[in-house]
């Protein structure tokens, strides 16, 4: 057995501290309620506008995919049943330098995931209110809705906590009303497609669609705390991604069936105008309501968390240490929370929704990869957790099968994204390289580190 899944069974000893109180329904809403995001509300145009009435042949492609990475995470959880979710599982297969990278990448998607759903708050809001809509007034919406997350969450984690509370239902309910009135108003005409779409148009649809499916390796990051893992988690995480491939197919069916061929021209919002084929203007403007409170929530929820892997990196001397800095009154690690929204900011303001959305699904797609890889060494080294790990004949080629859509997924994106997220990468080795050299003496000696040694 290698060394880093001995250290596990260290880190399992402090996860035995956690309550395991999280069961199937609690774990699958938790995977539905952060896959289902503010996305969903404008991607339905872009996919149509590169495959037309064959949209939905990219969310199957999408729920395929995405099948082969769940069946992964799911072994793989079902062996590493410790809180940190994907990441937990690449450490202990590969050790702490991968560990970081896979860290990393979660840190770059989660930055080009808020600032893309930050460019569809703002859109939202200039519909509604259009002198909002002009290049400066953007930036100044984009100003105040980081502004104001970062004082709530500087004030401590319990008011953001709390915030994150309040949005987590309101999203949902405009996309089941719009699916429950508008299959209704389907005209079949505007859903028949006469040829199958190129594998190019295919590939390019997917790369982007899979920012609506990715979410679920946050959902997964309690691991420790739930209930009979190596049975729960596959279970949760294949009822999730029914319920979510379902909602999508038919949004993306209602709004293709009322709109027709108009569906790509509202990129901004095409769910809203879809629904006021059916609902009139107050179901336009209930769903721009409803993409306007499911971004916010999105950033909500995610300054509340993201911001921790800086605070993290500073700590454990991976960045310096100020980055690990704690507010003297309020307890909040409040250099982390301004850097991270600060960079968000910065990409909120230069990039459009599409471009940020396929920079997220670059890194999020390479942390999978390593998901991927790791999921194929846990069962080479049979690495055990709680309870009989999730087992079913043919189980050794499904890592491989992911990691080949993987690449066929990634061959669809752009030279720039790989461009970034190589630069990324190579900062982050270097930053990880110094840590090491200057700051071994404090990872080693704290406490985290030390309960993560192998034992003797």
């Amino acid at each position: 057995m290698p060394e880093e899944a001995i250290a596990s069974e260290g880190a399992d000893r402090v996860d035995e501290k956690l309550i395991r109180g999280i069961g199937v329904p609690a774990l699958t809403a938790n995977i539905v309620s952060c896959t289902i995001g503010a996305g969903i509300f404008v991607i339905p145009a872009a996919v149509a506008r590169g495959l037309g009435p064959a949209a939905p042949l990219a969310f199957i492609a999408c729920a395929i995919a995405m099948v082969l990475f769940v069946t992964c995470f799911a072994i793989a959880g079902s062996r590493v049943s410790l809180t940190g979710g994907l990441y937990a599982y690449v450490e202990v297969a590969f050790g702490r330098y991968v560990g970081f990278l896979a860290g990393v990448l979660y840190f770059l998607t989660a930055l080009g995931a808020v600032a893309g759903v930050v460019n569809v708050l703002a859109n939202s809001v200039a519909l509604v209110v259009p002198f909002l809509g002009t290049p400066v007034m953007r930036i100044v919406v984009m100003l105040v809705v980081y502004g104001s997350l970062v004082l709530i969450n500087i004030r401590g984690v319990r008011e953001g906590a709390g915030a994150v509370t309040v949005i987590t239902a309101a999203k949902l309910l405009p996309l089941l009303l719009f699916i429950g009135a508008g299959v209704f108003f389907i005209q079949l005409p505007n859903i028949s497609w006469p040829a199958w779409p190129s594998s190019k148009s295919l590939g390019d649809a997917v790369v982007l669609l899979m920012f609506a499916f990715v979410g679920i390796e946050v959902a997964l990051i309690p691991s420790g705390e739930v209930k009979n893992p190596a049975r729960n988690v596959p279970r949760s995480a294949y009822l999730a991604l029914v319920i979510t491939t379902v909602i999508y197919i038919l949004i993306q069916l209602v709004a293709q069936g009322t709109l027709g061929v108009d569906l790509a021209n509202y990129s901004d919002a095409p769910l809203a105008e879809a629904a006021a084929k059916f609902l009139g203007n107050i179901g336009r403007t209930i769903l721009l309501a409803g993409a306007t409170i499911s971004a916010f929530g999105f950033v909500t929820s995610d300054i509340l968390s993201s911001p921790r892997m800086i605070f993290a990196f500073g700590r454990d001397g991976a960045l310096p240490s100020f980055f690990a800095h704690v507010h003297p009154r309020y307890r909040s690690p409040d250099v982390a929370i301004i850097t991270y929204a600060v960079l968000a900011f910065g990409l909120s303001v230069s990039g459009t929704f599409e471009q940020l959305a396929i920079l997220s699904n670059v890194a999020v797609l390479l942390m999978y990869l390593l998901c991927c890889m790791a999921c194929w060494v846990l069962v080479q080294f049979n690495v055990r957790g709680e309870g009989r790990p999730f087992q079913f004949p043919g189980l050794q080629f499904i890592p491989a099968l992911a990691v080949v859509a993987i690449v066929w997924i990634l061959a669809h994106a752009t030279q720039r994204e790989f461009t970034i997220t190589g630069i990324v990468l190579a900062i982050a080795s270097l930053l990880y390289a110094l840590g090491e050299v200057f700051g071994a003496r404090k990872i080693d000696n704290s406490p985290a580190r030390q309960s993560l040694a192998p034992p003797g």
